[in-house]
């Protein structure tokens, strides 16, 4: 016999039982809830690598002096300056400008802005008009300018690393033309030289690995922690071989060539290839089977944990 609530039960009983009935099928009601008071934030140690150049940095507006050198990484930066008349065949791109001195003036909505006053190699005078008050502009942290890279930055760093010898840790290489392409990695690498990169990646490195191969590697240096290529993220001062003892040699030579092989384990190929794009899930009867798949077309396919098939 099928019983309706409401023809027997007042309607706020019958409330308070629909509840209850409720909280047994759907749990929420027995589940406290979880603030950010409940939740134990644990101290995540500081990688000594994250603070290597930490304290390299462009400078603020306010300690620009005159001669200041800014290297200029794309011809493009002639666009973007006072036009002159006098600058038609100006070509800026791979010389050195200096810093000469700043000017207010009115912009075309009213608006008090600073011109930056730079010299040309040759004497050209070059003119940069900002968006910005001098005010703002005196507060910023980082002034940057387009296509502009901070020579002092790029002194201060090839002061740091050069002759260093690092473990490197990323195997997107790039040749002496800055054409990329795939190198090893966990290897030990030293630093040659520090040149100027561009607006985004502001020093190239210059790197020599353990077979005596040369190679580059673009580093973001400075105030933008979003950045994928700090130092951080290229390189490591230890030896990265020794949190992996239990792995064997012939592995380790895969990994650190970016490959992979029947027998190696979940981690081991993360090592290898770096995580997975999409990760499925197969029960059998007899093993539990997930396959890994990747951007560039590789897949491997784990059964319980253990590489048995791929394509590379």
């Amino acid at each position: 016999m099928r019983f309706r609530f409401y023809n027997i039960l007042p309607s706020s009983v019958a409330v308070i039982i629909s509840v209850t009935l409720a909280s047994c099928f759907t749990g929420i009601e027995s589940t406290p809830k979880i603030t950010a008071k409940d939740v134990k934030r644990e101290n995540i140690p500081v990688k000594p690598e994250s603070q290597y150049l930490q304290d390299i940095a462009p400078q603020p507006f306010s300690q620009w002096k005159n001669g200041k050198r800014f290297f200029v990484s794309d011809s493009k930066f002639k666009t973007i300056l006072v036009p002159d008349p006098y600058l038609t065949d100006y070509e800026p791109a791979g010389s050195v400008v200096k810093f000469e001195s700043y000017r207010e003036v009115t912009d075309i909505a009213g608006n008090r802005v600073i011109e930056l006053i730079f010299s040309g190699a040759s004497g050209e005078r070059l003119v940069y008009r900002t968006t910005q008050s001098l005010a703002s502009v005196e507060k910023s942290k980082e002034l940057r300018i387009p296509f502009l890279v901070e020579m002092d930055v790029i002194d201060s760093v090839r002061s740091r690393l050069v002759g260093n010898t690092y473990y490197i840790i990323t195997s997107s290489w790039y040749d002496n033309d800055n054409k990329f392409f795939t190198g090893r990695k966990f290897i030990p690498v030293t630093v040659t030289d520090v040149l100027p990169g561009n607006s985004f990646y502001s020093a190239i490195l210059c790197l020599k690995d353990d077979s005596g191969k040369s190679f580059r590697l673009f580093l973001s240096v400075g105030n933008d922690l979003k950045s994928l290529r700090r130092f951080d993220s290229l390189f490591s001062l230890k030896n990265p071989r020794d949190s992996y003892p239990t792995i064997t040699d012939a592995v380790w030579s895969n990994i650190m060539s970016g490959r992979v092989a029947d027998g190696m384990t979940k981690d081991e190929c993360r090592l290898a290839l770096g995580s997975p794009k999409n990760v499925t899930e197969q029960f059998g009867y007899s093993a539990v089977r997930e396959i890994w798949s990747y951007e560039n077309g590789i897949f491997l396919i784990f059964e319980d944990s253990i590489l048995r098939s791929f394509r590379q």
